[in-house]
């Protein structure tokens, strides 16, 4: 699928760690499922960080996004359910073991 950079947007969230998971949650991502891989790129996401801030737990995810859904609109897709199974027992998940993810508005951007 060829997403055009013309309808490309930011998205930045967080998400929250458990208490002792970040080498954990470091090591899981290292080795990314390559099929969760292929997903974000056919779906447009490139340019995706997460960060930790180790006094809090808290993840600040940010994304590019070309086309019309980013990560968090992929829940319906049998390997992103199957990945959020994978890390519910390290993060905070809602009752579908999506993990709990607060969008955060962009307030400043300088290229």
């Amino acid at each position: 699928m060829l997403q055009s950079n013309a309808m490309k947007r930011r998205e930045a969230f967080k998400m929250f760690l458990k208490p002792g998971f970040k080498e954990e949650y470091k090591r899981r991502h290292a080795a990314l499922w390559p099929e969760m891989k292929a997903l974000l790129k056919e779906s447009g996401v490139s340019n995706y960080s997460i960060y930790l801030d180790e006094e809090t737990g808290v993840l600040y995810a940010y994304q590019e996004v070309s086309g019309d859904s980013g990560s968090q609109d992929l829940g319906g897709l049998e390997i992103v359910r199957k990945w959020w199974d994978y890390m519910a027992d390290i993060m905070e998940v809602n009752p579908d073991n999506s993990p709990v993810s607060i969008p955060l508005p962009e307030m400043f951007h300088l290229d």
